[in-house]
């Protein structure tokens, strides 16, 4: 593939390439049938502590970022909430053990979505420079990379963040040599993905899945200078990337 149709491809790793969210989905249907056995069902509901709980869990990624410290911490803190909204004592051993299970959603083995393996063995195969950006812990994502042997793919373009937003998505296009009008963005997360993508003017493809965290929906209006596409599935990809050339062949 000659140097002009080569598309610099960045993609999200959580939702996107691996699977992320079921596993915090879990996490948080076992603390809400904790809390409903200490506190009583007659007391509350598992939809009131779940919608206190991403409140305090979505105010929390917005001021420090992905912390994997933070998804644990916002269990203890709506318990300590709903304690207190009913006059019930909080115990250390009932919030050290809410602490240990929102800790070990980080345990759960690393599965990669149907079509991960072919998408990007076949992007590698047209010539397409892979890239891979994610927020969250280094060790965490550094070990999720590891398992799903991603290196071969990303070699030495990988970048891991804390905070993964517009400004972050800057400096990784300003750290080599990147050509916007030939760089895509891959991703989940309207917010953190396409978002950013838009202001940075690359192109972007957005995987919608059916249920998505609250955190990552904004509201986007369609790019007139880049290409944004939305799709089901990351099979779909590649297609939406030949597509785009092919236009840009026709149009020469």
């Amino acid at each position: 593939m000659s140097d002009t149709l080569r598309q610099q491809i960045i993609f999200d790793l959580d939702d996107t390439l691996i699977y992320c969210n079921k596993y915090f989905d879990q996490i948080l249907e076992r603390f809400a049938d904790q809390l409903l056995e200490w506190f009583g069902a007659e007391r509350l509901t598992a939809r009131e502590i779940l919608a206190k709980q991403t409140e305090i869990d979505v105010a929390g990624v917005k001021k420090l970022g992905f912390v994997s410290s933070h998804f644990a911490e916002s269990l203890v803190d709506t318990y300590r909430y709903f304690s207190s909204l009913i006059g019930r004592e909080t115990n250390l051993i009932e919030e050290e053990h809410l602490s240990q299970l929102g800790m070990s959603v980080y345990d759960q083995e690393v599965e990669p979505y149907p079509g991960m393996v072919e998408t990007l063995n076949l992007l590698s195969e047209q010539g397409h420079e892979l890239n891979l950006y994610t927020g969250g812990d280094e060790s965490i994502q550094q070990r999720k990379i590891e398992r799903m042997k991603l290196s071969s793919y990303f070699g030495d373009r990988i970048y891991i963040r804390t905070h993964k937003n517009a400004e972050a998505l800057e400096e990784i296009l300003r750290s080599r040599h990147f050509n916007r009008r030939r760089t895509w963005m891959i991703g989940n997360s309207l917010r953190t993905d396409i978002a950013p993508a838009v202001a940075a003017g690359i192109n972007s493809i957005y995987i919608k899945h059916p249920t998505e965290w609250s955190y990552n929906l904004v509201d986007i209006k369609q790019p007139a200078d880049t290409s944004m596409y939305t799709i089901s599935s990351l099979e779909q990809v590649p297609g939406i990337i030949a597509e785009s050339l092919a236009m840009t062949i026709r149009n020469r």
